[in-house]
């Protein structure tokens, strides 16, 4: 493609741009001219310095153009526009990729999308026939024979309330990916690298403080039910581990005291010092005369 050159009487309508530009913006902030770039037939941009100080390695950039054949030269528009050194924000992140566990308060909604590779459908019935169809009323007909005779066959609403009794009526249930990730999010917050777990005496898996969970992760994982634990109320890994440990540390219990002992069949003579001797008794009188027996 072959460089395009400026239109000379858009070229040279420098005075035009640089009064729309501060009648736009105010005289302050347009500095000087920077140069002119065609655009198209008769469509040229003049470049002006912004001096805004918020606004450091911007410019002004205001096209304008003429009809063919015409000599005036109209304005098309002032904008504002980022240079080489200019500071600009940083990139805008979508809120599902900057969202964080925690963030979510109350009132908040966390919408998922319908191709979440943490989600799988679940089992809810909706690939099962319709009552009243032809499927339906030729599977009700059929029979099962067994020892006990000709029974009717089960019959699919029965199966559906029971997987909804059961909780399998969800329209969509964790993927193997979604378990993993749950997983060494777990771990890696209450697992066997853990600090706390290093200096443990025992790990949870022989704990009685552990209450167990359901599903898959149940092989793996319990919910910590010591109050006074470091987890207390949260998933932990089996080979998690912390002082609190139900066997770690049992206080034993006091010892019984003996029984006690009295002898009243044994004389023991006893000397009194002079200083501590009270009444009429003599220091020297024998331990007879003392009231003992």
């Amino acid at each position: 493609m072959r460089s395009r050159t400026p239109d000379r009487l858009c070229a040279e309508a420098v005075e035009l741009a640089r009064q729309a530009a501060e009648e736009a913006v105010g005289a302050e902030a347009v500095g000087t001219h920077l140069g002119v770039q065609a655009d198209a037939d008769r469509v040229v941009t003049h470049t002006f310095e912004c001096l805004d100080a918020a606004y450091r390695g911007w410019h002004w950039a205001v096209t304008v153009a003429r009809a063919p054949r015409a000599k005036n030269v109209t304005l098309d528009e002032v904008v504002l526009l980022p240079g080489p050194d200019a500071v600009l924000a940083p990139q805008w992140v979508p809120w599902s990729e900057r969202l964080r566990p925690g963030d979510m308060g109350p009132g908040d909604l966390l919408p998922t999308d319908a191709d979440d590779l943490r989600l799988e459908p679940g089992w809810t019935g909706e690939d099962e026939p319709a009552p009243n169809s032809a499927v339906a009323q030729a599977a009700e007909e059929d029979v099962v024979v067994s020892d006990t005779g000709v029974q009717p066959a089960p019959v699919r609403a029965q199966i559906n309330a029971v997987a909804e009794e059961l909780g399998m009526g969800r329209s969509r249930v964790l993927s193997r990916l979604g378990l993993h990730l749950a997983a060494d999010r777990w771990e890696k917050a209450h697992g066997p690298q853990t600090p706390m777990a290093q200096s443990a005496p025992a790990s949870c898996n022989s704990c009685g403080f552990l209450i167990p969970i359901g599903g898959t992760l149940g092989q793996a994982f319990g919910v910590c039910g010591n109050e006074f634990g470091p987890a207390d109320g949260q998933i932990v890994s089996f080979a998690y581990g912390c002082g609190g440990h139900s066997e770690a540390a049992v206080i034993p219990a006091p010892p019984a005291p003996s029984e006690l002992i009295l002898d009243e069949l044994v004389v023991e003579p006893m000397q009194l010092h002079p200083d501590r001797a009270s009444g009429s008794v003599e220091p020297d009188a024998p331990a007879e005369e003392l009231g003992h027996s």
